[in-house]
């Protein structure tokens, strides 16, 4: 190729990925703090990281993209394009009958940009760094073996089980791209809120799993949510689904989680307080309960159960007040409960929790790590400090 050529495509590539990674961050932040007083301000505030990024994305899509990288365009094309549609969800939400639905649909979007730009991890260094925690964004090793085993295609990554967007009752997984086979690795089993899928939830988990070595399983429900009434229709898919990742890879059978967002935080009590669970740890966020949840639990199931419980005191959803009696449940049943009660957290996912749940370094031992109370986070993330992240 030449040189004219490959300065062209590098200066489309620089064009396109600082403002797609800063637009996506953006959006990340907007989804973590996405009340419904605030959607209107946090829509103004995302409104800036669309000309970048349309700009970017139009002289991305002029370039001469030989054919030897077409995965590269197609998937960062792919990505662009989702973005801009969450970050056009977010302008439109004023003029919707209901603006957080609005919203929370703009997110969906933003779910689908993640899962079309991860490919380009194994390409970009800066792609690949934006796939890990803060706390390993400089870690060099980590970053190199990445890139090694992805494109070695080691036999990890991201995998789908009959788990498309129409399909019900399926799983997807990921796996570390340089997990070791010979050793086994924690288990974390994410369950998606009412009306969403496993394909979609397994992104709140990834960064973190990606980070530490750590496999996540996201099961979607077989109805549009699980069975908290009725016939329980997902304990024995969900089983079924840990026997086959079970038989495929090497889990290690003292650290299982079972954790969960809103319906799916709820099925997680139901599922994972039965006295035959081989879950050891549980983590609901932002569920409901009752205490005749814990009629289901055996005997001796509940002593010293580490259970890790998140839940926002913005929660319009499940008040807060809902959480409190868990606590109050759980831990006079003699459960090991850590209970974290978030001032700035409404009914969304709070990623920031996973760092806390999966960096105990109690996990294996049987507990969880007992942190502090958060300072309280800004709503607004500055177009500054999201460049300064993602450098041209």
């Amino acid at each position: 190729m030449a040189d004219d050529a490959t300065d062209v495509l590098l200066d489309a590539t620089t064009a396109l990925i600082p403002p797609l990674l800063t637009a996506l961050d953006a959006l990340l932040h907007a989804g973590r703090y996405l009340n419904p007083p605030d959607v209107p301000a946090l829509a103004k505030q995302l409104a800036e990281f669309r000309g970048p990024l349309a700009r970017g994305f139009e002289q991305f899509q002029a370039a001469p993209w030989p054919e030897h990288l077409e995965a590269f365009q197609t998937h960062s094309e792919q990505a662009a394009g989702h973005a801009l549609q969450a970050l056009d969800g977010f302008a439109g939400c004023a003029q919707h009958n209901n603006p957080t639905l609005a919203a929370y649909r703009a997110m969906g979007a933003c779910t689908r940009a993640l899962e079309a730009l991860y490919p380009v991890a194994f390409m970009l260094p800066p792609v690949n760094r934006f796939y890990l925690s803060e706390a390993r964004r400089q870690d060099e090793t980590l970053q190199e073996k990445l890139l090694q085993s992805g494109m070695q295609g080691a036999g990890g990554g991201v995998i789908h089980a009959d788990n498309a967007a129409a399909e019900r009752g399926g799983f997807s997984l990921y796996v570390p791209e340089y997990h070791d086979p010979a050793t086994p690795a924690p288990l974390v089993v994410a369950l998606h809120g009412g009306s969403g899928h496993g394909r979609s939830f397994l992104w709140t988990w990834l960064i973190e799993a990606r980070s530490r070595g750590v496999i996540v399983l996201a099961p979607t429900a077989r109805d549009d949510t699980w069975s908290l009434m009725g016939p329980d229709v997902d304990t024995p898919n969900l089983l079924r689904m840990l026997d086959s990742v079970k038989s495929n890879w090497r889990i290690d059978d003292e650290r299982m989680l079972l954790t969960g967002m809103s319906d799916g935080g709820t099925f997680a009590y139901l599922a994972g307080l039965r006295g035959d669970s081989p879950f050891t740890h549980l983590a609901p966020v932002s569920a409901a309960f009752h205490p005749m949840l814990l009629e289901g639990a055996g005997t001796g199931r509940l002593a010293g159960l580490p259970v890790y419980l998140v839940h926002g005191a913005l929660d319009w959803m499940f008040p807060v007040d809902v959480a409190r009696m868990a606590r109050d449940a759980l831990t006079a049943a003699g459960a090991d409960v850590v209970y974290r009660e978030l001032a700035d957290l409404s009914h969304t996912y709070p990623r920031e929790e996973n760092a806390r749940i999966l960096g105990s370094v109690e996990w294996g031992n049987g507990g969880f790590c007992r942190v502090a109370v958060d300072r309280r986070l800004k709503i607004s993330a500055t177009t500054k400090q999201l460049e300064a992240r993602w450098p041209s």
